[in-house]
């Protein structure tokens, strides 16, 4: 289909999928030389690739050099069900031999919102080794994103304020979901080598059209990263776009 957004990549299931999402990201990060950032994403979609990461593929990443980054988190402690840090620590991080040094969560507890995204642009800056974001340095080598049937991504919600930001790396989304957010903003999530958004479910075919094809004025569709951007979804969620 001519104007298609990004590069479509279909699995048979959702278990196809996982896998290969973790074949994809090993073959990203194989060249890659010195410390290697990783943006994770939150929601159902990328448990499973995590737990195959975390023991399948336990030895097919360089564990040492990776440092990982979360797109967006819910504003809630670390130990609640609904933290994405939860989610990964439990199906991945618990698993791995990643130096606790090289895990960069989202501060959720004894600041506030605000005070927690401005903590964690400090801690991108202090990484990415400089204040402001350079067309030919990329702040993520891989970066994996989430699409709501919203069309959100992180916590990029729709209508929200956050969607103009873009001077600020980090902003709390405090409107448009049950609890506050902390998300990356534009600029951040754009500058990736390498993004993929992960997606599976029937519920996800219209959202996925829509964005690829740019029909509608969503947050997913806004984003354009600096580096090359794929979909890896089941045949559920591709439907006719496959």
């Amino acid at each position: 289909m001519p104007g298609e957004f990004g590069k479509l990549v279909v699995f048979p299931d959702a278990e196809a999928l996982a896998r290969g999402a973790a074949s994809w990201l090993k073959e990203r990060i194989a060249p890659l030389h010195g410390h290697i950032a990783i943006a994770l994403s939150g929601g159902s979609t990328p448990r499973r690739l995590f737990q195959l990461m975390g023991s399948e593929f336990k030895d097919a990443f360089p564990w040492s050099r990776m440092h990982l980054f979360w797109g967006d988190e819910r504003f809630v402690p670390r130990n609640d069900p609904e933290s994405n840090f939860r989610m990964a620590y439990e199906a991945l991080l618990s698993k791995v031999p990643i130096p606790p040094g090289n895990i960069h969560p989202v501060p959720t507890e004894s600041v506030d919102p605000d005070e927690a995204a401005r903590a964690y642009e400090r801690e991108l800056k202090g990484f990415y080794g400089a204040p402001a974001l350079e067309p030919g340095k990329f702040l993520f080598d891989v970066q994996l994103l989430g699409l709501g049937e919203d069309g959100h991504t992180a916590s990029l919600i729709p209508g929200e304020p956050v969607l103009d930001e873009r001077k600020r790396w980090v902003a709390a989304v405090a409107h448009g979901r049950p609890e506050t957010r902390i998300t990356l903003t534009y600029p951040a999530l754009e500058s990736s080598r390498h993004t993929a958004f992960l997606l599976s479910g029937e519920a996800k075919r219209d959202i996925l059209h829509k964005v690829r094809t740019q029909s509608a004025d969503v947050p997913a569709a806004r984003i354009r990263p600096l580096g090359d951007l794929t979909f890896l979804t089941d045949r559920a969620a591709a439907g006719s776009d496959k």
